[in-house]
């Protein structure tokens, strides 16, 4: 099986007015990395300030960044035949559909969310967030809430899961 494993920042804001501002994706087969994916993207709409203290990303940085438009095809090409993995998988797919909605186009993956398949496979952990989860685990997580960082510590939660579901029963059985 083939996953692209993907974490997405954006600007906040309403939900079909939010826009993409970083986007990180690693290509995984279930034991190596085959390929990753990683830019700055422009959203062509401000980003709220309390996200921008969030994440370190402000407006002047994206300036010179990629509209979505211009990464669209990678994006398309890297996740090919793959299901996606998300750290709450149902905000970074819907926001990927959303993006590819105003384009025109129709992108339709299937999905697992690693915080479900984690409170499945990990039972009473004290927190599934992403920081938390990842202290617990002992994951090394740098750069939290940049795209890249989150997109390597959900990797690495979901090789984890991988091994504690080695016949794929529980993770076969949350794909969406």
């Amino acid at each position: 099986m083939m996953y692209a494993i993907l974490d997405i920042e954006t600007t906040g804001g309403k939900y079909n007015n939010i826009g993409i501002t970083e986007i990180a994706i690693y290509r995984f087969n279930g034991y190596k990395i085959l390929d990753e994916f990683h830019s700055l993207v422009n959203p062509d709409r401000p980003i709220q300030p309390f996200v921008i203290k969030l994440t370190g990303i402000n407006n002047k940085m994206l300036n010179k960044a990629p509209k979505f438009h211009n990464i669209a095809k990678r994006i398309i090409d890297i996740t090919s035949e793959c299901i996606l993995i998300a750290h709450n998988s149902e905000f970074d797919y819907g926001i990927l559909k959303t993006e590819f909605k105003r384009l025109g186009y129709i992108f339709k993956r299937k999905s697992i969310c690693t915080v479900q398949l984690s409170k499945k496979l990990l039972p009473n952990q004290e927190s599934y967030k992403l920081g938390r989860l990842s202290k617990a685990l002992n994951i090394n997580l740098i750069n939290r809430h940049r795209a890249k960082g989150d997109a390597l510590a959900t990797l690495k939660l979901f090789k984890l899961l991988i091994q504690k579901d080695p016949n794929k029963i529980i993770i076969n059985t949350i794909v969406k």
